[in-house]
């Protein structure tokens, strides 16, 4: 069994989708998160956890934001491709514990709407991915509603 750490963040702005583990949330502003693809921090996260995890590198590499295939890109078919990637180096995701850290909209109304896309995604139980959230408590740029960001680690074990 390995385990691997992801970390992402992207800056909220006017004209974008606000889009967190494959469901798209609504501001009160309006605002969404600014990338290349549709920026899902909760999806790059857990993307890079498991790539870590596989010591496969990260989603930069597999995914850079100078391919335009990857313009507006659904993270959750990033996410796909990068378990066909884990599967094929002999890895198999076993249980994925994410937190987003954004001050609203709350995430709670979401939750299991999120876990079951997470989860079909992975090929995995709902029972096997934790999606929690926490605030910025008025600091940095998460209190300051700046931005968005989240953190996972995936667990997995080699198959082959």
């Amino acid at each position: 069994m390995n385990a691997g750490i992801g970390y992402d963040c992207h800056r909220l702005v006017a004209g974008r989708r606000l889009v967190i583990g494959g469901v798209e949330l609504q501001r009160e502003d309006g605002r969404g998160l600014s990338g290349h693809s549709d920026a899902d921090v909760l999806t790059h996260a857990i993307i890079d956890a498991v790539l870590g995890a596989c010591a496969l590198g990260d989603i930069g590499e597999h995914f850079p934001d100078t391919d335009p295939r990857h313009r507006d890109a659904d993270s959750i078919q990033l996410l796909v491709e990068a378990l066909r990637i884990a599967r094929a180096a002999g890895f198999s995701v076993r249980h994925v514990d994410a937190t987003v850290v954004m001050e609203r909209p709350k995430l709670a109304p979401a939750r299991e709407r999120i876990r079951a896309r997470l989860a079909e995604a992975l090929g995995l139980e709902a029972e096997h991915v934790s999606v929690k959230a926490t605030r910025g408590e008025g600091m940095g740029f998460v209190g300051r509603e700046e931005g968005v960001a989240a953190i996972a680690i995936a667990t997995v074990e080699r198959t082959g």
